[in-house]
């Protein structure tokens, strides 16, 4: 089976009413699950000043009455900046007021300013998260943990509310070097792939993260899932019109934090969304999503379809089209 995921815009321009943004939101979340969509995802940022950014854990449990049956979860939690306590007892209401349909979808960040702001180590990231996800996971299932880390403590101690899901909500892992990929198949239940990748790199990566969940003794994957920007319309051409400012303006704002730091002055947004980005009719995008199924065995793909400055009414359409497209693969 293949899945849809809707990952809602939680962020806007500068300057933009927020309190005119949520109404919309929730109509995008409830277009999502009337479609089909099988999830919903939020991402998370600190200090973006001056872009609006809603923050995730609340959002969220706002969100879950309005998602039916999907699935919900972060896309990505800056777990590092935590401590475990915190996101494994989120994590548990979450779950428990979703009626376990919880992911958590956890990655280490990529900008310095967050992990200054919480006094987090650059270099200190990888092994927080490490260390973060083996008391999560003995807080969701422990009585009692004793736990006494590199960086984390918990003296006899347990949480009051265990989550729905046994042992616990699957935890999933964003990661796009090959030791976090490698990182990922040993202590996460999936690797998030990240819009960043592209199919050609996918050849070697997939494989390579397969290999590393068999050689860590844990079993096969039972999602692989991957995100993407989407644009649906009656065409190519109309759909690149219609989705070209806010793309701009998204990766505008990638590359002022740093994330397409590779790509540098010469950053082309139609360069990059090869290989990348799903923008056309629903028959090109429907053979996309079906490519990746079949070349790459990628089940899950959790479609990003607002960028700050796009059209709603566009959303709500693209959405609808890609929900049939769900219906007519599955």
């Amino acid at each position: 089976m293949i899945k849809i995921g809707f990952n809602l815009l939680n962020h806007f321009s500068p300057g933009t009413d927020v309190t005119h943004e949520l109404p919309l939101m929730l109509e995008q979340v409830r277009a999502a699950r009337d479609s089909g969509f099988h999830s919903l995802w939020l991402g998370q940022h600190f200090l973006m000043a001056p872009v609006p950014y809603f923050a995730y854990t609340p959002l969220i449990a706002r969100l879950i009455s309005e998602a039916g049956d999907m699935v919900i979860g972060p896309c990505i939690q800056l777990l590092p900046l935590y401590n475990p306590v915190t996101v494994a007892e989120e994590a548990a209401t979450l779950d428990v007021l979703s009626e376990g349909r919880y992911v958590l979808g956890v990655g280490l960040g990529y900008r310095q300013e967050e992990c200054d702001a919480f006094d987090i180590g650059w270099k200190e990231r990888a092994t927080r998260m490490t260390e973060g996800i083996e008391v999560i996971r003995r807080l969701w299932t422990e009585e009692t943990v004793h736990h006494e880390g590199k960086y984390y403590k918990v003296e006899g101690h347990g949480t009051s509310l265990k989550p729905v899901q046994q042992p616990g909500p699957p935890i999933w892992i964003a990661a796009v070097a090959e030791p976090a990929i490698k990182r990922a198949a040993r202590i996460g239940d999936a690797w998030v792939i990240l819009v960043t990748v592209t199919s050609e790199e996918l050849k070697e990566q997939i494989p390579m993260y397969l290999e590393a969940v068999k050689e860590a003794g844990r079993p096969a994957p039972l999602e692989i899932p991957i995100t993407r920007d989407i644009h649906i319309a009656d065409d190519h051409a109309k759909a690149w019109d219609e989705c070209r400012d806010g793309l701009t303006r998204k990766y505008g704002l990638y590359n002022s934090l740093g994330l397409n730091s590779s790509e540098g002055a010469s950053f082309s947004l139609e360069d990059f969304a090869k290989d990348r980005f799903f923008i056309g009719d629903k028959e090109a995008v429907k053979d996309e999503i079906l490519r990746y199924y079949e070349e790459f065995g990628i089940n899950h793909f959790i479609m990003r379809m607002q960028w700050p400055g796009h059209d709603h009414e566009a959303t709500i359409k693209s959405l609808r089209r890609l929900g049939e497209i769900a219906t007519e693969i599955n």
